[in-house]
């Protein structure tokens, strides 16, 4: 194939701590090998007109690596494919005016940093012609062909530790704490922070929860003198039957936005038990800060590999972390699927073991 000489970079979906470790991959490893690198703003929305990119050289991504957010800005507001936009040239629709900005500016490929989103999205440019790799990103660890996305660890350790700050004070004031963490649709924060954060009950939206069976396990505490509880709940999580809590429907151009399952929760396991409660929303502060030091060396290896597959010609690609090993997997197999957690998963188990419930 002829060799790659200009490689675009953007980064799509919600933030997540690691995506810059991850362009600062892409850039030094694309100018290691005579590639020079394009850093496109607000995800696609980069290739629709010509002064939203920038030239990325060595120089301008060092220092980036222990900084959370990205350097490129994203935007998460739904398909591309979905309607048109007025640009410079007139109303055009979404999708040919990326396809002919990639070839106007004289780009030989993409790396496509996201989630499942943005890598459906990247998907259907890859059916039209554009050579590109895509990069996992989410903090809830919920793209199939993947152990781990980097954000995830991060997330955890902030959770982790805010869990372990609200024990002193539930302790002291014999009070239930109720702590909501992200998680639409897939509990994997709620279930290793809760682990880790040594949680009593932890909900998730796998597993759909019967209030007074939490209820019960915080009456039984207080029975053999623990007069405390600490309940993890994702906040895709939803009772038995019922559904999950939502402050705004899906519309054209953005998804539904979830939220209220903790007050909820705290406000029903006060009345059944009788003991004060109280709602912490982890919310945003798990997508901002530094990444971990496993994020970073994750992510650095995404965008290293990323750079690799481009120049072997492997397109159409996602990057994986296959323990130990960095592979790929093609991104057909990706999009449309959820990576949730199996409700016979170990550590599922583990923690039933240990006398964690679920609500179930």
């Amino acid at each position: 194939m002829p060799k790659l000489k200009r490689i675009g970079v953007l980064t799509g979906g919600g933030d997540a701590p690691g995506l810059n470790a991850v362009i600062r991959a892409v850039v030094k490893s694309g100018v290691n090998h005579g590639i020079e690198v394009i850093g496109l703003e607000d995800s696609f929305d980069g290739l629709i007109e010509p002064n939203r990119s920038r030239v990325l050289t060595a120089k301008d991504v060092t220092g980036i690596l222990r900084r959370g957010g990205t350097i490129l800005g994203t935007v998460n507001r739904g398909d591309p494919f979905a309607y048109p936009i007025d640009t410079s040239d007139g109303k055009q629709d979404y999708s040919e005016r990326v396809v002919d900005m990639f070839h106007r500016m004289g780009l030989d490929a993409l790396v496509v940093i996201g989630g499942d989103g943005t890598l459906a999205i990247a998907n259907k440019f890859a059916k039209m012609g554009i050579p590109l790799v895509g990069v996992p990103k989410t903090i809830d660890n919920d793209i199939v062909g993947t152990t781990n996305t980097f954000g995830f660890d991060t997330a955890v350790s902030f959770a982790t530790d805010a869990i372990d700050r609200l024990h002193t004070t539930a302790e002291a004031h014999r009070r239930v704490m109720v702590v909501e963490v992200m998680g639409r649709y897939a509990g994997w924060i709620a279930l290793y922070a809760g682990v880790g954060g040594g949680a009593d009950s932890i909900l998730i939206p796998e597993i759909p929860y019967d209030i007074t069976k939490v209820a019960q396990q915080i009456r039984d505490r207080d029975a053999w003198g623990a007069y405390f509880s600490i309940i993890v709940v994702a906040e895709g999580a939803k009772p038995r039957g019922g559904r999950t809590s939502l402050i705004q429907h899906a519309g054209v151009g953005r998804a539904e936005r979830l939220g209220g399952a903790g007050h909820s929760i705290a406000a029903a396991l006060e009345e059944l038990t009788g003991k004060e409660s109280r709602t912490v929303v982890l919310g945003h502060l798990q997508r901002g800060g530094s990444p971990t030091s496993f994020d970073r060396v994750l992510a650095t290896r995404f965008g290293g590999k990323a750079v690799e597959l481009l120049l072997n010609g492997e397109f159409n690609r996602m990057v994986a972390f296959a323990p130990p090993d960095i592979s790929s997997v093609p991104i057909d197999d990706v999009v449309g699927k959820q990576r949730l957690v199996p409700t016979d998963f170990d550590l599922v188990q583990t923690a039933r073991s240990i006398g964690v419930s679920f609500g179930d």
